[in-house]
């Protein structure tokens, strides 16, 4: 199978599409709420630092995160949504600064975010060979993603995201029948699927749509995922042990994060084997 991805995002672009919290203000950490569960030691309402953000936004356990029952926090990832609302959105001027804009900076904070995986979305697109002919809109709907996410703050509070993310997904989803195209033959189908729990161990996916496929627990072990289009699939606690994802289309780092793997795992080039799976 060759590689299908041709003119990919530089890794510049791709960075900055990627949290670096020494550039934020906690954001993650007080704008979000938590709610104590397998992922969250405490209940955190949305505004409330968390009793771990130190003075300097730096996190006071961050090396034992998932030990203190915040695993969580290992699996969240902005986007640089952080960094561009802390240093660009609001000029560096920090909650603790200008307490009166800080309510301000926590609605904003999320809608950056979505915009910020858009834009994550949209660059993979532009960089898969199949969807070439699509290239134009989807260049056009990156700008204008990035447009938005570039607004002033009373602005961003107003946008509709809900109306962009329809139109980005429409041209995603023409994007993923190009790509998964490239698989001969009938791909399975299963979009939105409750699949927890599934043993799909060894399972053939190539080139099937797992969009929004619940996969929490699943064992996708030692499976062929090349070409399978896994965006908003729910990875948490799915093993993927040996499960080959190199050609898989619209996974992110936060989904690999959330799952478990090792050694074996293949990975699309952009993405990062999680520091918690075993060797």
């Amino acid at each position: 199978m060759s590689d299908i991805r041709q003119g990919a995002p530089s890794d510049r672009d791709r960075l900055e599409l990627r949290g670096q919290c020494g550039d934020c203000f906690g954001l993650c950490c007080v704008a979000l709420p938590f709610a104590a569960s397998a992922d969250f030691a405490v209940n955190k309402d949305a505004g409330t630092p968390c009793g771990n953000l130190r003075e300097d936004f730096g996190c006071g356990i961050h090396a034992r995160l998932r030990p203190e029952g915040f695993s969580g926090c290992t699996v969240y990832d902005c986007f640089g949504a952080g960094q561009k609302v802390s240093q660009v959105t609001f000029g560096g001027r920090s909650w603790r600064q200008d307490p009166q804009r800080a309510r301000q900076m926590f609605d904003v904070f999320p809608v950056v975010r979505q915009l910020h995986e858009l834009l994550w979305y949209l660059g993979e697109a532009l960089g898969l060979g199949p969807a070439r002919s699509l290239r134009g809109e989807l260049r056009a709907a990156l700008e204008e993603t990035e447009r938005l996410s570039l607004q002033a703050p009373e602005d961003l509070q107003n946008t509709d995201v809900g109306a962009q993310r329809a139109r980005v997904n429409a041209l995603l989803l023409r994007t993923s029948e190009l790509v998964r195209a490239q698989v001969k033959g009938k791909k399975k189908d299963r979009r939105g699927a409750d699949l927890i729990g599934a043993a799909l161990r060894g399972a053939n996916l190539q080139g099937a749509s797992l969009r929004g496929a619940y996969l929490i627990a699943a064992d996708l072990s030692g499976a062929d995922l090349r070409l399978a289009d896994l965006i908003g699939a729910d990875l948490r606690d799915a093993d993927l042990s040996g499960a080959d994802l190199t050609g898989s289309i619209f996974l992110t780092q936060p989904q690999l994060n959330a799952a478990r793997g090792d050694g074996r795992t293949k990975l699309p080039p952009s993405l990062e084997r999680p520091a918690h799976w075993s060797v």
